[in-house]
């Protein structure tokens, strides 16, 4: 369909001078489609898939919130690392917290298998349908995963989105938190280059720390880009090979649930 873009949630300003001025009535949000003779077409079909996909992330919510589970939306590129963290993540909150796990990849269930054995309900979703799959996990699909989770015995739900550093960003699944995992064999310039996924995170997880003394990598720099797009984000440095930072990345987790139960005790387990 095009590149597509929308700004719900991650709030910044444009110095376009031509932002207010696009042909043919054409919203700048969703990308530009001026070089589509379907151009304001694709645009109106752009804005129902939004409005179609933010109403079922209410219902997704509403059924989280009902629950009293806590949902952390966790995104990255492809081979970040978000598994091996996940690995790690799931046998220290193992006897902590009752953790369930929407895995979203476009084929196998390499990642869903895994997990599997670590105490945790793992539901695969698999988006290969559609013109070369999917690149993300959106809330229709993540409300498809709802039934093989009992949420009702569940204390915390993270969706580990399909890697990409565009299209996750863009799409709200129903979750209470998002977090990303970003490797250090990125690059230092990704959060300049992908501004939308590292400003619409709480938290990063700077992961595959252990490399650092193998790379021509500056962390500084990396900080400053980082900073330049998302001042206030919460920032742990990991590496799941060590575990560094594991434990502060669980403390944060715990946390995070327990804030939403005392923002609303009425959800808290009987």
């Amino acid at each position: 369909m095009g590149r597509f873009h929308r700004h719900d949630g991650v709030g910044h300003e444009h110095d376009h001078e031509h932002e207010h001025d696009q042909p043919d009535g054409l919203d700048h949000e969703h990308g530009d489609h001026s070089g589509y003779q379907t151009g304001t077409e694709r645009v109106q079909v752009l804005e129902r898939i939004f409005d179609e996909n933010d109403h079922t992330a209410a219902l997704n919510r509403a059924d989280f919130d009902r629950a009293g589970v806590t949902v952390v939306n966790l995104m990255s590129a492809p081979g970040a690392g978000k598994t091996a963290l996940l690995r790690e993540t799931l046998r220290r909150l193992r006897g902590e917290l009752r953790v369930g796990i929407v895995e979203g990849d476009i084929e196998t269930s390499i990642d869903a298998d895994r997990l599997a054995g670590l105490g945790a309900a793992v539901s695969l979703v698999n988006t290969a349908n559609g013109f070369g799959g999917e690149c993300h996990l959106d809330a229709p699909m993540v409300r498809s995963a709802l039934p093989r989770l009992p949420l009702a015995e569940l204390d915390l739900v993270i969706v580990e989105n399909v890697g990409n550093l565009v299209c996750p960003a863009e799409f709200q699944v129903g979750e209470h938190v998002r977090a990303m995992v970003y490797a250090i064999t990125e690059g230092e310039e990704k959060p300049l280059k992908y501004p939308v996924m590292f400003r619409s995170t709480e938290l990063v997880l700077v992961n595959k720390l252990d490399l650092l003394p193998h790379l021509d990598f500056d962390l500084a720099a990396f900080y400053t880009n980082l900073r330049a797009v998302n001042p206030q984000v919460k920032v742990f440095e990991t590496s799941a090979r060590t575990g560094q930072g594991v434990d502060a990345w669980c403390a944060w987790l715990s946390a995070a649930h327990g804030e939403r139960l005392r923002r609303d005790p009425a959800q808290a387990p009987a």
